[in-house]
């Protein structure tokens, strides 16, 4: 009864948070049609499709509009747009890299395109889903505005209203804007290039009227994972959230485990709470997945779910009761040989086969939510994940819509990805400047995060502590989250790597300790001694240094890190035209592909690290 009173307030506790929230997550295994390929593009850097000569919004009546459909037009028609398939663009995908003329764009782009109306029951409901569109997308069908969204990572969806849709050739419209403004969220000021387009899947997910939109479906933190595992019983908690308020039972499946279990709900959402007998928990080594199956009214979904529990024990991370320590690596969500957002799980399965290779456990995926099927393969591969919101430098803490901007990326974020048993991080932004204001802003976050996940831990990448000598890690922050996470990069933006040798560090807080950033510079294939810069001798000489300061002069409660970063990447800061040309040198892997000599040093370190863990066992 205590368990399940502390679910129902915990539910309670939830509701302004996901009150007013229509995301619909696990569109995998929902029927779904794809709207992949390719759409037809106008390049529209005055926003003329969208504003008329007074700058005000075009109306549904307005023929100039680039969402109107110019059917059978007389001669006389002064008609001063058109969409071609001599101007197509593959979606998803970003429009840098697809054609010269967007290399370095920034601005407004059109997208559309046709389709027919899928098979649907007459009471069945259609919903356009977008896994993400950088950054601003107004979308409108048949001529209808649906909604606008703004965030470049993270998913969102509209109801299609009863009648829009016809038989055939449906006109599906969307302004992309990917401009960058200091009221949002990242702000104008990145080390990344801003890729724009509609950058991830999109699909028409087909519902009933009532149906679960979201749900939570995880082991119970608060049971001792020890006693668990010694009588092979283990609670099961979460909750079921209706897209509106219904009455009738849902069905909870575990097929494996022989589990069927029937919730009966009233209202808009329903607490989960079942137990498990003879189930393998998730690990790294072991990532065993349970087919689940929820359904309401004879419609089912399917997931496939890890369960364990990860959680903070003194100065130690503790996974399934055990001390894990992170080796792990930073990744930006790239195809670095091919210049151009990663957007598939081909996509995800090279940075992974890459990861693998390094003997690493663990990614930080930077510096916003990556594609879904980044978590959804570690969840396979046994790989831990750290994800985290694009609230990154100068942020203007002051501004309360900005906030709100943080906390929906926030929400968006969690909401996908909370039944991954892969992510044990949540991270709410990273090297923010630390003042009153920030810290109000950051702890904020926070909190919200704990509100809505309590079995994962929250983090941010700070970049205090920064200092010759003694470094002494203090930023406030560090107060609120579960780690105590620092960007550092003695050798590289400070003295010369063996600035290590003499390095002391200590830290307030009785938390454990994580490197969330450390690297250097090196342009792939560049040879000289180590004292040249962006060598791939200074690299290697860089992380040997780092690596011998881990082993020998780093406080006890060093748990991991993840260096920066696996590839290089497109930075429109990094502008030496011989080292850099418009690349962040700092990957192990260089832009063609290549292995730099660093990433040797770091492979060798954590296969020490993976077969000393291995003997403890």
């Amino acid at each position: 009864m205590r368990r399940l009173l502390s679910i129902l307030f915990m539910l309670a506790l939830m509701q302004p948070l996901f009150a007013q929230d229509n995301l619909i997550i696990n569109t995998q295994g929902r029927n779904a049609v794809s709207l992949n390929g390719d759409w037809h593009y106008i390049i529209d850097p005055y926003e003329t499709g969208f504003y008329n000569y007074r700058y005000g919004e075009r109306n549904e009546n307005d023929g100039g509009a680039y969402w109107n459909i110019n059917e059978n037009p007389e001669k006389s028609d002064l008609i001063e747009h058109g969409y071609s398939d001599e101007y197509s663009i593959e979606v998803p995908g970003d429009w840098n890299s697809q054609d010269r003329v967007f290399l370095y764009y920034e601005g407004t782009v059109w997208y559309q395109r046709y389709f027919d109306k899928p098979a649907m029951a007459e009471d069945e409901v259609a919903h356009l889903y977008f896994g993400a569109i950088n950054y601003e997308a107004h979308v409108y069908l048949n001529g209808k505005k649906l909604g606008m969204h703004k965030g470049g990572f993270t998913p969102f969806n509209f109801e299609i209203p009863s009648g829009l849709l016809k038989a055939k050739d449906n006109n599906l419209v969307v302004k992309v804007d990917n401009k960058r403004h200091p009221e949002e969220i990242p702000t104008v000021n990145t080390d990344w290039w801003n890729f724009g387009g509609i950058t991830r899947d999109v699909k028409l997910v087909i519902t009933p009227q009532q149906f679960v939109q979201q749900y939570h479906i995880q082991l119970d933190q608060q049971q001792d994972i020890k006693a668990a595992l010694e009588n092979d019983s283990y609670q099961i908690t979460g909750w079921l959230k209706m897209n509106k308020s219904a009455s009738g039972n849902a069905i909870i499946e575990i097929p494996e485990l022989g589990l069927e279990e029937a919730l009966a709900i009233s209202g808009d959402s329903v607490a989960v709470n079942f137990e498990a007998e003879n189930m393998e928990l998730w690990t790294t080594s072991n990532p065993k997945l349970y087919e689940v199956k929820v359904s309401f009214d004879g419609h089912t979904i399917i997931d496939k779910i890890g369960f364990r529990k990860v959680e903070v024990q003194g100065d130690d991370i503790l996974l399934n009761g055990e001390k894990v320590f992170l080796r792990g690596i930073s990744i930006h969500e790239e195809i670095a040989p091919e210049m151009r957002r990663a957007n598939s799980r081909d996509d995800a399965a090279q940075l992974y086969e890459w990861v693998e290779d390094l003997n690493a456990n663990m990614v930080r995926l930077a510096h916003y939510p990556h594609n879904e099927y980044m978590p959804r393969l570690a969840d396979s591969l046994g790989i831990l994940v750290w994800t985290e919101i694009p609230v990154y430098w100068t942020i203007d803490f002051e501004n309360p819509e900005v906030l709100d901007k943080a906390q929906a990326q926030l929400k968006e974020m969690v909401s996908r990805d909370r039944n991954r048993a892969s992510v044990i991080i949540w991270s709410v932004g990273n090297e923010t400047p630390v003042s009153e204001t920030r810290t109000d802003f950051m702890s904020t976050l926070v909190k919200d995060t704990k509100r809505m996940d309590d079995t994962r831990l929250v983090s941010a990448a700070l970049e205090v502590g920064y200092n010759e000598g003694k470094n002494y890690v203090d930023d406030p922050l560090g107060e609120y989250t579960d780690i105590v996470s620092l960007n550092e990069y003695l050798g590289w933006y400070g003295g010369l790597p063996d600035a290590c040798r003499t390095a002391q560090w200590e830290t307030k807080y009785d938390k454990p300790f994580f490197i969330s950033e450390t690297g250097a510079g090196a342009q792939p294939g560049f040879h000289a001694d180590k004292l040249t810069r962006f060598s791939e001798e200074y690299q290697e000489w860089y992380y040997e240094e780092q690596v011998d300061m881990f082993k020998n002069r780093f406080p006890d409660n060093f748990t991991g890190l993840s260096p920066w970063i696996l590839t290089d990447f497109r930075s429109p800061r990094r502008n030496h035209p011989e080292y850099q040309d418009g690349w962040n040198r700092k990957g192990l892997i260089g832009n063609n592909g290549e292995k730099k000599k660093a990433f040797y040093v770091l492979q060798a370190y954590y296969k020490e690290l993976k077969e000393q863990q291995e003997k403890a066992r």
